[in-house]
């Protein structure tokens, strides 16, 4: 029986914007700012020298460190996992190198900034072993399970920023509709960063085949790329690559226009349809899965190729540095090592930035490894940082309100902030912002609007956290007192039980004893009449 193209589910359903005629969505607010990609993809895509250290963070993801499989002094062959996943919550890490463990030990990391976590230690060997590839060749003809398992295995994790388990997404909530359209998302919207646009660049095959891996774990018909307008070559390449790989015509381009933040997964998906994500739901409410193209690459490597995500592509840039550029960095390598492969710093670097200059999280030192999530190291001077106004007070003017892309009130959240009523910053909905940095950025107070709403989330959540321990406490202390109670009343129970048996032996006692006077003044009743 030969075997059912991967993306031949259901009958074909093409979304609203690829209908003959339709124009693309727009979502509101936004800004269209200057891009300063070209810089960084001047030069082709380099690798980089295999650092002597490598520091990797037991923690890459969104949830929980997996099992740790390794100890100190333990020799590993590159590919290796060094932590298991025992949920799909957990996303296992790899060694991207052979080489020996050295430590676990406390290390820089970037999120939470400034804090450290534990790391892994790794002492780099060129020339060590490899682990044997597992690959799943038979992935056209495999259950989405399986799939899925072995994307996880594989340690993938959302490459878009956010690090999202990738196992966690596809398997989803079976209870929501199912996904029909898979899009894969490359409008890299924010300024400097350039990684995905090389990717695609270099290895839109691989996007594509894994594109369409993605699709079957998700049992999804359509595949949609987005790019950005510029992109005419890379649409190109992408739609040679879209015909080779699946000439039935599934997976499609489109190029959507650069007006930051298009490239957030919400805002792409009413562009792309015209529809809503819901306030308090996820794109596969809509039928919809939105994954970055540099996940499809991953998802190709692992399933066609048998290597474990271990390695990245990262931008290089900033007005500090010598020669911007995109490098193919392996996971754990200190920023420093990137920095000093793009020509090092031309002036002092005042500030280092994970990802771009409106959403990025700023870096406390040079050491911080990268991660899966870490897609553009932006080195900034001090005149690139310094204000050019204090902050002042805010006159209510509404520009943070226009270019809001979630549809919030900035001004009002930040007065509710400055007031300390959590509860009516949680009212309007603070945990919407997606933190673009459009309100900070046209304010002219120049108030640091992120930074505030940044905070009130970590107060909420710590709130949230308080809260869920003061009600498991109180939980357990009412358990606690219904165990006590029970306890109580069973010892009553069988208290009044056992008077009850006492009770009923001394009736019984009585009885008998009644029985046997009775008996004995028959008796003697007898022998009176004998004698007689």
């Amino acid at each position: 029986m030969p075997s059912m193209h991967p993306l031949a589910l259901q009958p074909k359903r093409i979304p609203l914007m690829l209908e003959v005629g339709r124009q693309l969505y727009r979502f509101p607010g936004g800004l269209r700012l200057r891009h300063h990609k070209q810089v960084a993809c001047q030069d082709p895509l380099a690798r980089l020298p295999l650092p002597e250290r490598l520091y990797l963070p037991l923690v890459q993801h969104q949830g929980p460190a997996g099992e740790l499989q390794v100890a100190a002094g333990d020799r590993v062959r590159r590919g290796q996992p060094l932590t298991r996943a025992r949920n799909d919550c957990e996303v296992p890490i790899h060694a991207p190198a052979a080489g020996r463990i050295e430590a676990i030990r406390p290390w820089p990391v970037s999120w939470p900034p400034g804090t450290r976590a534990d790391c892994l230690v790794l002492v780099s060997d060129a020339n060590g072993e490899a682990m044997p590839a597992t690959t799943l060749p038979d992935w056209m003809d495999a259950a989405p399970e399986r799939i899925v398992e072995h994307l996880r295995d594989g340690g993938l994790a959302g490459l878009g920023g956010a690090m999202f388990p990738t196992a966690a997404k596809l398997r989803g909530d079976w209870a929501a509709p199912e996904i029909h359209t898979l899009i894969l998302n490359g409008s890299e919207c924010e300024p400097y960063i350039a990684c995905d646009e090389m990717l695609m660049r270099n290895r839109p095959e691989a996007i594509v085949r894994g594109g369409m891996i993605l699709a079957r774990a998700l049992g999804a018909e359509n595949i949609v790329i987005a790019i950005e307008d510029p992109m005419s070559a890379v649409r190109e390449a992408l739609e040679a690559a879209a015909k080779t790989v699946d000439p039935s015509g599934h997976c499609l381009i489109a190029q959507v226009s650069k007006i930051y933040p298009e490239g957030g997964e919400r805002q792409l998906i009413q562009v792309l349809t015209g529809a809503e994500v819901p306030h308090d739901g996820l794109p596969q409410d809509l039928g919809l899965a939105c994954l970055n193209v540099g996940t499809a690459a991953a998802a190709h490597d692992i399933v066609i190729e048998g290597r474990p995500l271990s390695e990245r592509i990262v931008t290089v840039s900033g007005p500090a540095i010598a020669k911007p550029r995109n490098v193919l960095a392996p996971l754990g390598a200190p920023i420093r090592e990137l920095i000093a492969f793009a020509g090092g710093p031309i002036k002092a670097i005042d500030r280092l930035v994970l990802g771009g200059p409106m959403s990025g999280i700023p870096l406390a030192d040079d050491s911080i490894p990268i991660v899966k999530g870490s897609n553009c190291i932006l080195a900034l001077g001090a005149d690139d940082t310094r204000r050019e106004q204090p902050v002042m007070p805010c006159i209510n003017c509404g520009e943070c309100v226009r270019v809001c892309p979630a549809s919030l009130l900035p001004q009002t959240l930040y007065q509710a902030i400055r007031g300390e009523d959590h509860d009516q910053a949680r009212e309007l909905n603070v945990f919407d912002c997606i933190e673009c940095g459009c309100c900070a950025h046209v304010c002219p107070s120049h108030i640091p609007l992120v930074d505030y709403y940044r905070h009130e989330k970590g107060v909420l959540r710590a709130r949230g956290i308080e809260d869920a321990r003061a009600e498991q406490a109180r939980r357990r202390f009412e358990a606690r007192e219904q165990r006590l109670a029970e306890r109580e009343a069973e010892r009553q129970r069988k208290r009044e039980q056992r008077e009850q048996r006492l009770k009923a032996r001394e009736a019984a006692k009585s009885e008998v004893e009644a029985a046997v006077a009775r008996a004995r003044a028959r008796s003697g009743a007898g022998d009176d009449g004998a004698a007689s």
